[in-house]
């Protein structure tokens, strides 16, 4: 039985190692995705590691949110040169992505602890959350034949 569906279910990446204090933060923003999912299987988010994300280009085709700074989370490393902003406060936190191109691909960070914190807080609380799962979950047309 397939579990995820790469077109509806979003991956929420946290670094890997052991001592990473964004997993709370990636638990936030994958159970924000979920209660917005109205029941519909496929509409929710799965946390993996960033080095299991990026063994795995399968995994790319996915709408993405990687949580934590470049410091701890290979994937914002990699991200975040290239991700326009979205928003961010005091230059300390800050949310950087792309939601209307094809691969939706969003990272969210700040400097310390408590700056990820604010910037998961804005994420989910100021629309962006919402307006990313408009783009990737909008009403998909069913042909009848």
């Amino acid at each position: 039985m397939k579990l995820v569906d790469r077109e509806e279910t979003v991956l929420v990446v946290v670094g890997a190692g052991e001592a990473n204090r964004d997993r709370p933060f990636a638990g936030t923003v994958r159970e924000a995705i979920d209660s917005r999912g109205n029941g519909q299987f496929y509409r929710r988010a799965v946390v993996v590691a960033d080095l299991e994300y990026l063994d795995h280009p399968e995994l790319h085709r996915h709408p993405t949110i990687a949580v934590g700074g470049p410091g701890v989370n290979l994937l914002s490393q990699r991200l975040v040169a290239d991700a326009p902003p979205m928003w961010q406060a005091d230059d300390r936190a800050f949310v950087q992505g792309d939601i209307d191109g094809a691969a939706k691909r969003v990272v969210i960070w700040g400097m310390d602890a408590e700056a990820t914190s604010r910037a998961v807080d804005a994420f989910v609380g100021e629309g962006m959350l919402d307006l990313l799962l408009d783009r990737i979950w909008r009403f998909k047309p069913v042909s009848i034949a």
